[in-house]
C-alpha cells in the first residue's frame, strides 16, 4: 500500500510539472521559462523537480519522447493490417483506424501538443517529429511500411512532404479549438493522404 501511494504521488507530481510547463509555454514561451517558474506554478519545491528532471530541456525532451513513442506504438501495431488491406484492395476502414487512434491520443494530449508546436513552444519539435516519422516509415528495413526502392522520388523529400503536411493539419486542428472529432479529423487526413491534394481539390478524378 505504501509503495502504491508513493507511485501515485510521483505520477501526480509529474502531471503537475507537465501541466505547469504547458501553461507557462502559453503564457511566456518556452525560452523564457525558468525552473523556478515551473516549481512555483506546480506548487512544488526545486528539490522535487530535480528528483525527476535535470532541467527544463530534459523535461521537454521527455514529454516529447513519450508522445512520439506512443504514436509510434499505435502506428506499428496497425501497419500490418493497413499493408494487408492495401494489398487486398479491401475496405478503407483499417487505414482510417490508424488516424482515429492517433487523433484520439493527440486529443488526450492536446494541451502539450498545441503549446509545443506553437511559436512559443520548442522550435526543434517539428524537426524531431519529421525525424521520428522517417524512422517509423523507413527504419525497419524488413517490415518497413514503405520500401525506399518503390518510391518515385527521393525518400527524404517524400518523408519531409508527408511529415510537414500532417503536422500542418494537426496544428490547424489544435489552434482552431479541435472543433472536429478525432473520427472526423481521421477521415479528413486519410482522404488527403490517400487520394492526394489535387483529388481533394476537385482537380483530378
Amino acid at each position: 500500500m505504501l509503495q502504491n501511494n508513493m507511485d501515485l504521488r510521483v505520477i501526480r507530481t509529474k502531471e503537475a510539472i507537465r501541466n505547469a510547463l504547458v501553461e507557462l509555454m502559453e503564457e511566456k514561451g518556452f525560452e523564457a521559462i525558468t525552473v523556478k517558474d515551473i516549481t512555483t506554478k506546480a506548487k512544488i519545491n526545486r528539490g522535487t523537480f530535480y528528483a525527476h528532471y535535470q532541467d527544463k530541456f530534459d523535461l521537454m525532451e521527455r514529454c516529447q519522447k513519450e508522445i512520439m513513442q506512443e504514436i509510434s506504438s499505435i502506428a506499428k501495431q496497425n501497419f500490418p493490417d493497413v499493408i494487408n488491406e492495401l494489398g487486398n484492395n479491401t475496405s478503407p476502414q483499417t487505414r482510417l483506424n490508424i488516424f482515429v487512434y492517433v487523433f484520439e491520443y493527440l486529443n488526450e494530449n492536446s494541451g502539450f501538443m498545441k503549446a509545443a508546436l506553437s511559436s512559443k513552444g520548442d522550435l526543434s519539435f517539428q524537426t524531431k517529429i519529421k525525424e521520428f516519422m522517417w524512422k517509423t516509415i523507413f527504419e525497419d528495413k524488413q517490415n518497413a511500411f514503405i520500401k525506399e526502392e518503390n518510391l518515385m522520388v527521393p525518400a527524404q523529400y517524400f518523408a519531409s512532404y508527408i511529415a510537414s503536411a500532417h503536422i500542418g493539419v494537426i496544428q490547424e486542428w489544435l489552434e482552431s479549438g479541435r472543433k472536429e472529432s478525432p473520427q472526423e479529423m481521421a477521415r479528413i487526413l486519410s482522404t488527403i493522404t490517400v487520394n492526394g491534394p489535387f483529388f481533394v481539390a476537385g482537380l483530378k478524378k
